[in-house]
């Protein structure tokens, strides 16, 4: 394991600056919002601002105060951060993002979950976090190879856990954070005490033609709202999960793309009501689009789409279950996400599912929408471990 520093050059931030000032911009038909899309008016604005005031230096600063390293796991790098709390009994708890997001995704949790007494909590609540880059994505960048799909993901995360020493941990994590935790669940029953999840996706069950029938009102809605999801949102999915390397051209040489390709993301799947800086600060979504940018991984990170699309299992099985793990699951769900669980769903597809709270604000990004709350989440489940 090699100590890591982020030192991007000065040359690439001026390229990036020269870049976002020499962007071709399309036309737009008046009068629909978002509907089709980012607005031009809005990227423009959100543009201009990320290449005459956002501070690259000082996120650059914000990351390295925490310690961080690259190892090589099974050919691929893997970066992660490693902070580890004082209190003597913390839990080891590797949280896993997703896409489009990155280890930003966690640092306003950092200090909570590693000092829960400076933070309004107990000692007891303490955790040793471990916060990789998934293979493809960020700071581990390109896999140089393909293959690299969920279960192999699972593994190094289990191999990474095993490298540090922690015999017994927690797996926590949202979108692929999410499928890669419960894999991780699968794939090292001996040492994972629990799996937490801010996000979860269920399907009718197969075996139950009547299971939707049985449904209340409240339940219909969320799958009427899943149901939109799939019909209107996946756009995105199935370009990067049939063709992510036509993708990267355009994102990787543009930075205003790059910025549309994630921003619509982080306004569609918040819980925000007209721009996704409603309830995430903008220089955060600016941040973990920078670092899209920087490492040119728009495209390695596509390819985790391609690579589960393409193994044995169907794109239900990859989200939806079954998951039959041996250890205690616990779900936080945030109603501002794309897809809202039925527990009765999730019940069936995870037989070991002890914890399941339903917040009233949040979306998909709960670490950066809803900090304390998820944290308390977080806690709230641990406890049920110890």
């Amino acid at each position: 394991m090699r100590p890591f520093r982020i030192e991007i050059p000065q040359a690439d931030l001026d390229d990036l600056v020269r870049r976002l000032g020499d962007t071709r911009w399309p036309g737009e038909l008046p009068g629909i919002g978002w509907e089709r899309g980012v607005p031009v008016e809005y990227l423009r604005e959100l543009a201009e601002y990320w290449r005459t005031e956002y501070d690259w230096r000082a996120a650059e600063k914000r990351l390295n105060s925490f310690p961080q390293y690259v190892t090589e796991i099974d050919g691929a790098n893997v970066h992660f951060l490693h902070v580890r709390s004082t209190e003597p009994g913390a839990t080891p708890l590797i949280l896993t993002h997703g896409w489009p997001g990155s280890v930003v995704e966690f640092l306003d949790i950092i200090g909570p979950l590693t000092d829960p007494v400076a933070h309004g909590g107990e000692a007891a609540d303490a955790f040793h976090l471990v916060i990789p880059s998934i293979p493809g994505y960020g700071f581990s960048g390109d896999t140089g190879e393909t293959g690299w799909d969920v279960p192999r993901v699972a593994r190094a995360w289990a191999e990474l856990m095993h490298r540090l020493g922690y015999d017994r941990y927690v797996a926590q994590g949202g979108d692929w954070g999410k499928v890669i935790s419960l894999q991780l669940g699968l794939a090292d029953p001996a040492h994972v005490a629990g799996v937490h999840l801010n996000m979860l996706v269920t399907f009718p069950p197969a075996d139950d033609p009547g299971a939707i029938g049985a449904l209340g009102p409240d339940d219909l809605a969320k799958l009427e709202h899943s149901g939109r999801f799939a019909e209107d949102g996946l756009g995105w999915q199935r370009i990067q999960a049939t063709r992510p390397q036509t993708l990267a051209y355009g994102l990787t040489d543009s930075p205003a793309g790059q910025l549309a390709w994630i921003v619509e993301k982080f306004r569609e799947w918040s819980d925000c009501d007209k721009s996704p800086e409603d309830v995430i600060d903008r220089d955060a979504i600016l941040t973990d689009v920078t670092i899209y940018w920087l490492t040119a991984t728009a495209g390695s990170s596509a390819q985790l789409y391609y690579e589960s699309a393409h193994t044995s299992t169907d794109f239900a099985a990859t989200w939806g279950g079954p998951w039959p793990l041996e250890m205690p699951v616990g779900i936080a769900v945030f109603p501002g996400d794309a897809t809202r669980p039925i527990r009765d769903f999730a019940d069936r597809a995870l037989p070991t599912l002890t914890h399941w709270t339903e917040h009233e604000r949040g979306g998909h990004f709960a670490a950066l929408e809803q900090p304390a709350a998820l944290v308390e989440d977080i806690r709230t489940f641990t406890r049920t471990l110890r």
